[in-house]
């Protein structure tokens, strides 16, 4: 997309964004996920909130007693990451199978003195409350949620009632079928940064959930955050992107001599007479 184009549609409002990236796109699945739309078409883009959402959790059933021991959340907002994140650590009052603990590394011993799921459940539901919720694999981590959700009694209703829900890895598997599409092969596919991820962390790989999902709808992976960081990402990119002079010398044009256009004359009319019929050349400049 031109720099031309990027600038226009981002002064139009989210509904009209969508509609203008659905006719841009090629591919027919990203079509139909932008021509969609995701809230109220009143709403204005910079009002419209994506949480990108990871859950570590003790094990892989809530119907088994297992529970969610660490949330991460990264917002984004008309397409930018703006540094509003929240990161919460659980006390799940029950051990930790070890198949868990050597994914994410979180010890029951870690989290004793930390609160409850029920002590922390209105600020989490504040923060996402109305969002579209960015998901990898989101059957698994809507699971775990209402499951939670419901042990309160009831209170919250089920978070499809008070979010969206966006499915990355049903996504992936529509645009790469027969195809890995894990969060790690998705970070190699669309050259996402995680080597420095050692073991699953829940804000860390919202982080990353974030930049695939940005890569996976078209747009920039890497884009700087309000606040402190800002001023560092922003001296990377500008590393990164070389801008030429305006002034600088033209290119040289180096055009074909009398010998080259015969020669290449020569060229077609051999290769017509070898087909038995002409050239697209050919038949071009007729």
């Amino acid at each position: 997309m031109s720099d031309g184009k990027a600038a226009q549609i981002d002064t139009l409002s989210w509904p009209e964004q969508y509609r203008e990236l659905a006719t841009q796109t090629k591919d027919p699945r990203l079509k139909t996920f932008y021509e969609a739309g995701c809230v109220a078409p009143e709403t204005p883009l910079s009002d419209v909130p994506f949480v990108a959402v990871d859950f570590e959790t003790t094990g892989l059933d809530p119907l088994s007693g297992h529970r969610i021991i660490e949330i991460g959340c990264v917002e984004l907002r008309n397409r930018r990451l703006t540094g509003n994140n929240l990161h919460l650590y659980i006390n799940p009052e029950r051990d930790i199978d070890e198949g868990a603990l050597e994914v994410h590394g979180i010890t029951r011993e870690f989290l004793a003195d930390k609160p409850t799921f029920e002590q922390i459940a209105e600020e989490f539901m504040t923060f996402v409350d109305g969002a579209e919720l960015v998901i990898h694999n989101a059957p698994f981590d809507v699971g775990f949620l209402d499951h939670e959700l419901r042990r309160l009694g009831g209170k919250w209703g089920a978070v499809a009632e008070r979010c969206r829900i966006l499915d990355t890895l049903k996504m992936a598997r529509d645009l790469h079928p027969g195809q890995k599409n894990s969060l790690d092969a998705l970070c190699r596919r669309y050259d996402v940064e995680n080597a420095h991820r050692e073991l699953h962390g829940a804000l860390l790989d919202a982080e990353i959930l974030a930049d695939v999902y940005l890569a996976m709808t078209g747009g920039q992976t890497k884009l700087s955050l309000g606040g402190a960081d800002a001023g560092e990402q922003g001296s990377e990119q500008a590393e990164a992107i070389r801008r030429l002079a305006a002034d600088r010398p033209r290119l040289a044009v180096v055009r074909a001599s009398d010998t080259d256009l015969e020669r290449h004359r020569k060229k077609l009319e051999a290769m017509a007479e070898s087909r038995g019929q002409m050239t697209l050349w050919q038949e071009l400049e007729q």
